[in-house]
């Protein structure tokens, strides 16, 4: 595994913005309303320079094959993630959460999702340095997740998340009230009592007793969740096939989730413009795929070949940049 050798200060760097980064989006919509495609643009826009900022930091600071490594990285998590966000437009439908809430469900699956990943990479990052034998394990990994995507019917989503573990789970820990509460993710027993003595409310029984019960609100926000967990299978094993660096790794991840909030707007906008953005995706994956598989042969029998973090970073910005080009080109048939 390529260790560049990152020293205390550039991690506290790295936590510091973090932390500005987070506290600055929850600042800047801490009031529930519409996010504007001109204001997801903005704040994408932003996240994005801050993101390159970075690399170029590393850059500066260490070698131009840290910068490499990060962008490739950051640029593979971007575009992972584009189905992953998808699936949440799914779930929110699901809901019938309004717009304006989506953003508050957003922030704090993210704050979960910064938690996670960190588990993610490290774990990874410690099979990963096991050897070429655990490379043919994330190759087949990275290229089953291209097969299924392959697979999948186009347009298919799901649209019925009450089998889902995270749905199941949450009812099991705690009762939940039927109906959103503006944007609140649990009730108290008081209010509830107040709000089942309102005439649209008299069908509504519940069964069970609590001091506090949860809304659809925070089930939505338990689903996303899970439903990044199990996307990190994906992402994670992939990301760190390109840079292998565990602290490379995690800070292009984060760095990524923190503008895929706001992307998530412009997509809902576009989701019917980019109609060949998730093969690009398919293509990508199945390039890493064969990167490992290339690599562990080459370790293992001699036969194969080790591709450069330089060329990796070409064939991730090509393949990408004819994805989004292609689709405005080459537009869906109504």
């Amino acid at each position: 595994m390529n260790h560049i050798g990152i020293d205390a200060s550039t991690v506290i760097l790295f936590a510091l913005l973090t932390i500005a980064g987070l506290a600055t989006d929850l600042l800047a919509h801490r009031k529930d309303g519409e996010i504007s495609f001109k204001s997801a643009l903005f704040w994408t826009l932003f996240w994005v320079a801050a993101g390159s900022l970075f690399g170029i930091y590393l850059y500066l600071r260490y070698s131009a094959e840290a910068a490499s490594l990060y962008f490739a990285g950051y640029a593979f998590e971007m575009a992972l993630s584009v189905d992953n966000l998808f699936a949440i437009m799914a779930i929110f439908a699901w809901f019938g959460i309004k717009s304006g809430f989506t953003h508050r469900v957003l922030y704090w699956g993210v704050l979960g999702a910064v938690i996670f990943r960190l588990i993610f990479v490290v774990i990874g990052s410690a099979l990963f340095a096991l050897g070429p034998y655990v490379e043919l394990v994330f190759a087949f990994i990275v290229g089953l997740s291209a097969v299924l995507m392959m697979k999948s019917k186009e347009g298919e989503e799901t649209t019925d998340f009450s089998s889902h573990p995270a749905y199941k789970a949450v009812s099991m820990i705690m009762p939940v009230f039927p109906k959103l509460y503006g944007h609140a993710f649990f009730v108290s027993k008081a209010k509830v009592d107040e709000l089942l003595e309102k005439d649209e409310n008299k069908d509504i029984s519940l069964k069970r007793k609590a001091a506090y019960f949860a809304t659809p609100l925070f089930l939505c926000l338990a689903i996303v969740e899970t439903s990044d967990v199990m996307f990190a299978f994906d992402s994670v094993p992939a990301v760190i096939a390109v840079s292998q660096d565990p602290f490379i790794v995690y800070s292009c991840m984060i760095f990524a989730m923190l503008g895929l909030r706001s992307m998530y707007f412009i997509l809902d906008k576009l989701r019917e413009s980019l109609v060949h953005l998730e093969k690009a995706v398919i293509v990508l994956l199945f390039f890493v795929s064969f990167k490992l598989l290339a690599s562990a042969s080459h370790e293992l029998f001699g036969i194969g070949f080790e591709v450069d973090v330089y060329t990796s970073l070409a064939v991730i910005a090509t393949v990408l940049t004819l994805g989004v080009v292609s689709s405005f080109i080459f537009k869906k048939k109504a």
